[in-house]
């Protein structure tokens, strides 16, 4: 393959071109907007146009190339038939020999100056082809353009993972209580049998007054943002930072921590009314979050 590949090499794959356009004010003016580049040489009657647009005056636009060579039709030809059909612009090398101008006519001629042997890199296995123009303004040289594409066959791509999961919530005999309250929509604080104080999270024993009994009452689903954390790192698969963690001080008195949703992380504020809601992750995790915005 390689050796009817090089054969090519040396070869025209375009003659005597013509630019489809002379150097023209209005082309120069588009083309330093785009790149920001408010030189003065490029404006006023004797402007010059930006030695980098050198190619711009060769392209063939939309309607494409008409001046192609046969030798280069067939060496892409022999590349998509061997399985090397995509293609991908590497890098590009020009050399400067003198201003052009508004009014100059272009032409140029370009030879397909070498094809690299065999490569593998990131994106496939393929081959390297190098393109030289020579660009001219009334039959003078005016510039060299050196042009790289890869032809490639595409690499395969690794089967693709199936998304990562939440972890699981650890669920004990102390908090299966709770877990069955997010699983009917109800955010349960446990209550102490003793001396009524409400405590979250669950525990299996009050620590004010030291009694086990206990009952539970269901949250209003109000609170505000007591703190927060905004997570960048470590970046867990499950989880796409960053995202705000709160610490929400519940109507009722207790705290705990969850997700601030429906707001952007850098818009958390303490202080900020929060309502719940819940959030279903996957099919059978559902968590309780805190939407921004207050009672409804």
């Amino acid at each position: 393959m390689y050796e009817r590949l090089v054969a090519f090499q040396g070869l025209a794959a375009a003659t005597a071109g013509i630019g489809k356009d002379p150097v023209n004010l209005p082309m120069i003016r588009h083309w330093c907007e785009a790149m920001g580049d408010a030189h003065p040489a490029y404006r006023g009657p004797d402007a010059v146009a930006p030695p980098t647009m050198l190619q711009a005056w060769t392209m063939g636009g939309l309607s494409g190339h008409t001046d192609r060579s046969s030798a280069y039709e067939e060496l892409f030809a022999l590349l998509d038939g061997a399985g090397y059909t995509s293609v991908v612009a590497t890098d590009c090398e020009q050399e400067y020999l003198r201003p052009l101008r508004p009014g100059d006519e272009i032409g140029f001629d370009t030879v397909i100056e070498s094809v690299s042997e065999r490569k593998t890199t990131k994106l496939g296995t393929g081959y390297f082809v190098t393109t030289r123009t020579d660009v001219r303004a009334g039959g003078e040289l005016a510039g060299t353009h050196r042009f790289r594409i890869l032809k490639y066959a595409p690499a395969a791509r690794p089967p693709r993972k199936p998304p990562a999961r939440r972890p699981r919530p650890v669920i004990n005999r102390d908090n299966a209580g709770f877990w069955e309250g997010v699983a009917e929509h109800r955010l349960l604080i446990q209550r102490c049998g003793g001396c009524a104080a409400l405590r979250f999270p669950w525990l299996p024993g009050c620590a004010d007054c030291g009694s086990r009994e206990w009952d539970t009452v269901e949250a209003s689903g109000s609170g505000t943002v007591f703190s927060y954390v905004v997570m960048h790192h470590p970046p867990f698969l499950a989880f796409d930072p960053p995202y705000a963690v709160g610490l929400i001080e519940l109507a009722e008195g207790v705290r705990m921590i969850s997700n601030v949703v429906g707001v952007p992380y850098d818009k958390v504020r303490i202080g900020m009314p929060v309502r719940l809601e819940f959030l279903r992750v996957d099919e059978d995790l559902e968590l309780p979050v805190f939407r921004a915005g207050g009672e409804d």
